[in-house]
């Protein structure tokens, strides 16, 4: 399972068409201190219908789902960034 970060600070491009593109995001590490990751590419999960992700978070079909790929430490690594804006309008991030 996954690690989750309800605090998540994200940039992100909204299109004409109502879609999303996510493009920068930041959070608060163990020590107090901000991290940030340009997004170097990303891919929307599409509804699948309702279901729990590897990370233990339940999605609906109003939930969007990303998943990122972002260099950490001169390293590719690929996080997932949820998004509901109808309940709790906020970004999650899974690790």
């Amino acid at each position: 399972m996954g690690k989750i970060k309800d605090e998540v600070d994200v940039i992100c491009e909204h299109k004409a068409d109502g879609s999303i593109i996510p493009m920068r995001l930041r959070f608060m590490d163990e020590n107090g201190e901000y991290e940030t990751y340009n997004i170097k590419g990303y891919r929307q999960v599409k509804d699948k219908g309702t279901f729990t992700t590897e990370d233990g978070v339940y999605i609906t079909s109003n939930t969007y789902l990303f998943e990122c790929m972002i260099i950490a430490m001169n390293t590719k690594r690929i996080i997932r960034l949820y998004y509901e804006p109808s309940t709790k309008p906020k970004w999650r991030l899974g690790i």
